[in-house]
């Protein structure tokens, strides 16, 4: 059993930075693959970025490329979600997720494990 624990969430202005945090705790962390998704109300949960259990390859939905940085320490069970020149449109709950069957994946139904979200709010 995996728990993820996401923090760092918060309400900022159009154009700043924040950085999210998914802390895990159970099975050899860098076992996993994970992913970050987001969610509005009445959407469905969508991809943002995925890193592979090394942490050698990164993956990024195209409205978040070139904005956004996925990253994880190993050591300290925890994958990092870095957001900068954030937009109103990315004001959403963010969740951070894991999979163990695959090295990374964009589709929700292939990650076992989820945080409870963080929000992330952006005002214009």
């Amino acid at each position: 059993q995996v728990q993820l624990v996401e923090s760092g969430g918060g309400l900022v202005q159009a154009g700043d930075s924040l950085s999210l945090s998914c802390v895990a705790s159970g099975r050899p962390f860098s076992k996993y693959g994970m992913g970050w998704f987001r969610q509005v109300p009445g959407k469905e949960r969508e991809f943002v970025a995925s890193i592979t259990g090394s942490g050698l390859s990164t993956y990024y939905d195209d409205s978040v490329k070139g904005r956004f940085t996925i990253s994880r320490d190993n050591a300290k069970n925890t994958v990092y979600l870095q957001m900068k020149d954030l937009k109103p449109e990315d004001t959403a709950v963010y969740y951070c997720a894991g999979n163990s069957a695959y090295s990374w994946s964009i589709s929700r139904e292939q990650y076992s494990y989820w945080g409870q979200g963080t929000q992330v709010t952006v005002s214009s």
